[in-house]
C-alpha cells in the first residue's frame, strides 16, 4: 500500500465545542473549512498529519463504557509531540483543558501528559527530552 495522506477523523456530540477546544484551547491552525457555514466541517493541522471535526454523533466517542476512567483505556487517541511540555501544561490548565495526568517521564524516556478533548477523547502530549534515541540519528 502507498499512504499518499492520511488524517484522523472525529464526529463530536457538540461541534461548536470541540472546535473551541482544538482551534483555541490547543490553538490547532486550520488547514481547510469545508460544508454548511453553521455547522461546518474543520480540518486542523496536527504536525505532518490532519484532525478533521466534522459531522455530528449522538455520544461521546471517548467514552469508555466500561466504568475505566484512565485515558490509556480508551485508545485510539491522539499523540501531539510538542517542544516543551512544562509550557504547555501551564497553558492548557489555564485555559480550563480536562488535564487527566499531568507531565511525567514514563519507563520509555518520554515525557508525557495525558488531556481530553470535551467528548473524552484522549490526547497525549509528548515532550522528547533531548538525550532520547529519537533524537538521535539511528543510522550510524
Amino acid at each position: 500500500m502507498e499512504v499518499l495522506s492520511s488524517r484522523i477523523l472525529i464526529r463530536p456530540v457538540n461541534p461548536a465545542r470541540s472546535h473551541t477546544f482544538y482551534r483555541d484551547t490547543l490553538g490547532l491552525a486550520v488547514f481547510r473549512e469545508f460544508g454548511a457555514p453553521d455547522e461546518p466541517g474543520v480540518v486542523y493541522f496536527l504536525g505532518q498529519g490532519l484532525l478533521e471535526v466534522a459531522g455530528r454523533a449522538s455520544a461521546p466517542a471517548g467514552a469508555a463504557g466500561d466504568g475505566v476512567a484512565d485515558s490509556a483505556s480508551r485508545w485510539p487517541g491522539i499523540w501531539l509531540q510538542v517542544r516543551d511540555l512544562a509550557i504547555e501544561h501551564r497553558r492548557l490548565a489555564k485555559a480550563g483543558a480536562t488535564i487527566r495526568r499531568p507531565p511525567r517521564r514514563e519507563p520509555w524516556g518520554l515525557d508525557e501528559m495525558w488531556i481530553e478533548d470535551p467528548d473524552g477523547i484522549p490526547l497525549v502530549l509528548v515532550e522528547v527530552p533531548a538525550d532520547h534515541p529519537l533524537r538521535r540519528d539511528q543510522r550510524s
